[in-house]
């Protein structure tokens, strides 16, 4: 130790360190004291420091809530809310009121169930370290490390900060941090990360970083950066901009008539009134909302877990896919995958040797991955007598036998060069192990004879496998337009080979950082990238102006999977990948993904049929009290005659989320245009037959009060016959409705005539007007359904 840094621990002691010194010795204090930190000193390094833990970003509730009431609909609904006390419609007020609170609610309270279900699939990195104060070994929690601190490194442990190796030496496994499926020897000198996996050995490390200045930290801090805006928040936005246009145009010429003959204010309030409500797809947002719900629902049954409601309509539209590599698309643990045995030896007794040198049991993962592939029983007369376990310095473990004749025998396995160093040459073996590398393997020797002839038996090739699901999931998610992309942090030669392996053709990105300005269409593999390129990928991608879904399990893939539009961290996950993933896949295997795309796209299909008929009816509905103005210079439905449309067209249509739908074939997008076009020309044939129904009404001496009756009972009809029409892409009898929707349908259809016809809340209407105007709407469904059909081919709607 220096003398300065001898005079700054006495300091400390002494309590005269300033805190601005104290903070810049914690940050640097990285040598390593083997008597461990004092505990004053620990604790004057963590008041500095704060605790080793990485900052929570969690939204409060409160705010969540608040979100809910400032979105483009819900603003419209509180203005209306308004408008109507300021009239002294209380009851209406209340109805509407109850609209926003519905909608509200059902996104708060399947998003808190998501939250808590991640909270509960969580599992802290480090929860102990054993650590060195005062010249003690002791156990304490990992969040109270400080930089300085003297830690033990031990078999099964999860390293709780960044450290570096003082003394002794470890096989680390960091998969989840760098993307390296094989595990490195790590030794005095060498650095490692928090979070990661001691397999083998002991060690005595010094604390280098803790909290955010860690590895894991910085991707923390960003995943804290990262955003992206939900497709279905800006599909909403259009949809209300859209009506906004086009109704508020209307509206403003509504005014402009009215106040040409001067209506009463008495009648033009209600009136104005009447026109929001009428623009307002009042239960857009509960559709999707709870359709998304719904789904994500079924997804749950499924072993796929969305955390998000956004993350089940991201998944309808997602058309590339990026996934991590090692414990995404592979197992994350070793296997022997190729035996190539020299002359005189068989593959099995390759094996079975190589099982010799190698321990009985523990983590050693290249020792497990042998005994796995090795026969059951050892090779015939032969007997273990003596057993070396792997040391990292010679690169070697070894065992001495004795053959079937009472011989001594010496079996060596380890890294290919050092056990061919202690072998007579051997050119097929050098060749093959070259092959082998190339290839991406890790290459292990193995020898048998005595010190000085020592002869090589074969060669064994160990890799991390692919999942037996990985193919068959990426060749359905190519079926379904979706492109995978491989994103890994191994050698460009390894990822390769996995991705052909698991059916991922396309060229290799060169190298190098991955810009967000760069165009990567044309790359299929990913190699050698670090946490930060897998987030400016991804960044890259959607500036393409693609909807990227990211699939990974480590603490490196979280930034990428929270800046993706779908995030899906798998059932091996470490919590921060699951904090960041949009869905957490509860099961083993990749399947959940196909799943989650298929549910996604039942959703978007469900919510598109009632948007469409929203949109229509919306249309249709301002430009009718247009007309209605114009040929009665009256208002044509009163205040409460739009909540109860409202209630029983908006409310009951709702139905539609649980609709029977086919999955659209390919990745969804919201063509709010095309969409909008294609509400205007059918609302247009609406509003025909609206006007055509109102002017007989007008012609047959009906009076206003039982013209407004009319009106709202046609309302309903038609807007059964636009449901009907916009729920199918082809013929509107091509598939059979829910029962949930027809019988929704049967209420709308019947509340509302009751009412009329027994005078209910309206003046009475004849049962032969009901039954006309009934018929009348079915013929509109047969009109509109063809022109729909028309619509659909030239607009591209799916």
């Amino acid at each position: 130790m220096t003398i300065r840094q001898e005079d700054a621990n006495r300091g400390v002691r002494k309590g005269a360190v300033s805190g601005a010194a104290l903070h810049l010795r914690a940050v640097a204090a990285d040598v390593f004291e083997p008597e461990g930190l004092s505990a004053e000193v620990a604790r004057q390094r963590l008041s500095a420091n704060g605790l080793n833990a990485t900052p929570d970003n969690e939204v409060h509730p409160l705010r969540l809530v608040v979100r809910k009431f400032v979105a483009p609909v819900p603003c419209l609904l509180e203005a209306a809310i308004g408008l109507q006390i300021l009239l002294g419609e209380y009851v209406e007020a209340s109805v509407v009121a109850v609209l926003l609170i519905l909608n509200a609610a059902l996104g708060f309270a399947h998003e808190s169930r998501a939250r808590a279900a991640v909270a509960a699939l969580k599992s802290r990195l480090a929860l102990v370290a054993s650590v060195r104060r005062d010249g003690r070994w002791s156990i304490i929690p990992a969040s109270e490390l400080v930089p300085g601190d003297v830690v033990k490194l031990s078999l099964g442990m999860v390293v709780g900060a960044d450290v570096r190796i003082a003394t002794g030496a470890v096989l680390l496994d960091q998969s989840t941090l760098t993307g390296e499926s094989l595990p490195i020897d790590a030794g005095p000198g060498q650095e490692t990360y928090a979070g990661a996996l001691v397999r083998r050995g002991e060690a005595v490390a010094v604390v280098t970083a803790t909290g955010a200045r860690t590895k894991f930290g910085r991707a923390a801090e960003l995943v804290r950066t990262a955003h992206v805006g939900s497709a279905q928040q800006r599909a909403v936005f259009k949809v209300v901009r859209n009506l906004a246009l086009v109704n508020g145009a209307i509206t403003l010429a509504l005014l402009a008539y009215a106040l040409s003959f001067r209506m009463p204010v008495a009648e033009l309030a209600p009136l104005l009134l009447i026109a929001v409500l009428g623009t307002v797809p009042v239960a857009l947002p509960a559709t999707f909302t709870l359709a998304s719900a719904l789904s994500a629902r079924a997804l749950t049954r499924k072993g796929v877990l969305p955390t998000r409601l956004s993350a089940v309509d991201e998944a309808a539209a997602m058309d590339v896919l990026c996934s991590d590599k090692t414990g995404t698309l592979t197992r994350n643990e070793l296997a022997v995958t190729t035996v190539r045995a020299m002359p005189e030896f068989t593959d099995g007794r390759v094996l079975a040797l190589a099982a010799l040198a190698s321990s009985d049991g523990g983590q050693d993962p290249v020792d497990r991955a042998v005994r796995a592939a090795a026969p059951a029983k050892m090779p015939e007369g032969f007997s273990r007598t003596a057993f070396t376990p792997f040391d990292p310095a010679l690169k070697i473990s070894e065992a001495a036998v004795k053959g079937p004749e009472g011989e001594s025998l010496r079996i060596v396995k380890g890294a290919f060069a050092t056990v061919a160093a202690m072998c007579e040459p051997c050119a097929k073996a050098a060749t093959a192990a070259s092959a082998l590398e190339h290839a991406g393997d890790r290459v292990l020797g193995v020898a048998i004879g005595l010190n000085g002839r020592m002869r090589i038996a074969g060669l064994l090739a160990l890799s991390d496998p692919p999942r037996e699901d990985a193919a068959p999931a990426i060749s359905e998610l190519g079926r379904l337009g979706i492109r995978v992309l491989m994103v890994s942090g191994d050698a460009p030669a390894t990822a390769q080979v996995v991705a052909r392996e698991v059916g991922i053709s396309g060229p290799i990105f060169p190298g190098g950082a991955i810009r967000e300005d760069a165009r990567l269409g044309g790359y299929a593999v990913f190699a050698g990238v670090l946490p930060e390129d897998k987030f400016r990928l991804v960044k890259a991608l959607q500036r393409e102006g693609h909807t990227v879904g990211m699939c990974g399990d480590g603490a490196n893939d979280a930034p990428a999977l929270r800046q993706a539009q779908i995030g899906i961290a798998v059932l091996t996950a470490t919590d921060a990948a699951k904090s960041a993933a949009g869905i957490v896949l509860t099961d083993p295997g990749l399947g959940g993904i196909v799943t989650a795309v298929r549910e996604g796209r039942v959703a978007y299909q469900r919510i598109v049929s009632y948007t469409l008929r929203s949109m229509i009816q919306k249309v249709r509905q301002v430009l009718f009290l247009a007309i209605g103005l114009a040929m009665t210079s009256h208002a044509v439905l009163t205040p409460m005659q739009m909540v109860l449309s409202m209630i029983t067209g908006d409310f009951l249509a709702l139905s539609a989320t649980t609709d029977n739908v086919e999955p659209s074939p390919r990745p969804n997008s919201w063509r709010i245009g095309n969409l909008t076009v294609a509400a205007v020309v059918l609302g247009v044939v609406d509003l025909v037959y609206s006007a055509a129904v109102l002017a007989v009404g007008q012609k047959l001496d009906l009076g206003l009060a039982e013209l407004r009756t009319l009106t709202l009972v046609m309302l309903v009809f038609n807007g059964q016959a636009v449901f009907y029409v916009a729920r199918e892409r082809r013929s509107m009898w091509a598939s059979r409705p829910s029962a949930i929707v027809l019988a929704s349908s049967l209420v709308d259809v019947s509340l509302i005539p009751l009412m009329a016809w027994h005078g209910i809340l309206m003046a009475p209407l004849p049962s032969a007007w009901i039954v006309s105007l009934f018929g009348s709407a079915v013929a509109l469904a047969f009109i509109l359904d063809a022109a729909k059909r028309t619509l659909f081919r030239r607009l591209e709607v799916v």
